[in-house]
């Protein structure tokens, strides 16, 4: 049977594949989440040992696309988009950072945009749609959306950032763009951004714009970034023995495809889900009391910035809870079965630094803020739990050359920057900037997107 999703609030009709990434929020204002989670066998995960990565994103994604799209067309696709290498570094024993920073804007966004921009253009021709896409950013999603949507027919693309919280070459990855790719910085937090999207696509008398979202309240892209820990096991464990991901969180998109892939099936010992100072998760998981985090507080690990992080929602509805966009939970989730589960720590920018020396002097681990935070969950896990002989991978989700004031402060020594990167460094920026005020914003969206 075709995966169908459902809202989050439970108030909208559930959909299929094709109108949950078009819609990207469901008309409720809930998430659309899997109704049930397909399931790969032990044998077909076995079987990822032996295959190139765009042939595991091909089997792991088929069933979500089943009466939506042809398995060839997703198998091209797939190829398509992921025609670049995925790194496994060996730290100590077991133990392994999974970089995924070598896609074209050097981020983990790289994998779930770029397919989203494949789908989105194959349904919008399929439907003769057109659609505006607003993304709100704390550092990387911005720039991975605005190249993987770069020209694509039917699509245009406005990116909200916050303006004192992205890194330079951060921010000239989304404002070195033009055509059908706009940027707008906000004088506020990343928060503030993603609240006047999610109103926008709320608002009625929007209703002649067809609005959709590639963050990570958009299904599109918790699905591909599952991909990744099926591809990290097969390199690294045997078969049907469980994995160890430490997954540096702030939206918590990415750490949430940890989850779907272990709902599908994919053995895993603990989802280490490490926090900067915006602790509200880990807090959570150890009261059981949610309280947002208003204004959010800033920190190195820029693109983890975030008070209220969306996708709670959808943890929470794993655990058979329920908690709305505002952050009320309406019924409680199983904690017991979510601590054992996953594990949460914060991570203050004075770890963080500890954290990238820590990793530079005793392993010659060249890490930036995220991948530090998740290098630091980790130890902190390990604190508590041992590991006891199981594979581990550490996500790396940027590369360092994105953060170099920080890591020659730290290491006395300056990242190498792929091409990819410098070729953005001279070109000239073109942005608008805006307070935090919706209606501003709203008239903004009339006037420029009609």
């Amino acid at each position: 049977m075709p995966v169908v999703f459902h809202s989050t609030n439970r108030q909208s009709p559930p959909v299929d594949l094709r109108e949950a990434l078009l819609a990207g929020q469901a008309p409720d204002r809930g998430l659309y989440f899997p109704e049930e989670f397909p399931r790969l066998s032990p044998k077909e995960i076995a079987g990822f040992a032996g295959l190139p990565y765009h042939e595991i994103a091909f089997q792991v994604l088929l069933p979500y696309t089943e009466g939506v799209m042809h398995p060839g067309t997703l198998a091209g696709i797939c190829r398509d988009a992921y025609n670049f290498d995925v790194p496994l570094e060996n730290i100590y024993d077991r133990v392994n950072v999974l970089r995924l920073d070598r896609g074209p804007t050097a981020s983990f966004k790289d994998f779930a945009a770029r397919l989203m921009a494949r789908l989105f253009g194959l349904f919008l021709r399929e439907t003769g749609r057109h659609v505006t896409i607003l993304t709100a950013t704390s550092g990387d999603t911005g720039s991975a959306v605005a190249h993987a949507f770069h020209k694509v027919e039917g699509v245009r693309v406005l990116v909200l950032f916050p303006v004192d919280e992205v890194s330079g070459r951060q921010r000239k990855l989304m404002t070195t763009l033009a055509d059908n790719v706009r940027s707008i910085a906000v004088d506020g937090k990343f928060d503030d951004c993603q609240a006047m999207v999610k109103r926008a696509f709320a608002d009625p008398d929007l209703g002649k714009i067809s609005l959709s979202s590639a963050n990570s309240i958009n299904i599109g892209r918790l699905l591909p970034q599952s991909v990744y820990y099926f591809y990290a096991a097969s390199r690294l464990a045997s078969a049907g023995e469980p994995m160890v991901f430490s997954v540096p969180s702030g939206n918590f998109g990415d750490m949430m495809g940890a989850v779907v892939a272990h709902q599908m099936g994919l053995p895993v010992k603990k989802i280490i889900a490490p926090v900067n100072s915006n602790d509200a998760f880990p807090r959570f998981l150890e009261g059981g009391l949610y309280q947002k985090i208003v204004p959010s507080r800033n920190a190195l690990s820029n693109a983890m910035n975030v008070g209220h992080p969306s996708n709670l929602a959808r943890l929470v509805a794993v655990y058979g809870g329920q908690m709305d966009q505002d952050g009320k939970i309406l019924k409680m989730p199983d904690l017991d079965t979510m601590r054992r589960e996953v594990f949460s720590s914060s991570v203050s920018d004075e770890r963080t630094r500890a954290a990238l020396k820590e990793a530079w002097v005793h392993h010659h681990l060249l890490l930036e803020p995220h991948g530090a935070v998740a290098w630091q969950g980790f130890l902190d896990w390990l604190s508590v739990e041992p590991l006891n002989g199981n594979p581990a991978a550490v996500l790396e989700t940027a590369h360092p050359a994105k953060f170099p004031e920080e890591i020659e402060k730290c290491l006395g020594r300056t990242p190498e920057v792929p091409p990819e990167l410098a070729a953005y460094d001279k070109l000239p920026e073109d942005y608008d900037r805006m307070p935090v005020d919706y209606g501003q914003f709203k008239d903004y969206l009339k006037a420029n997107y009609k």
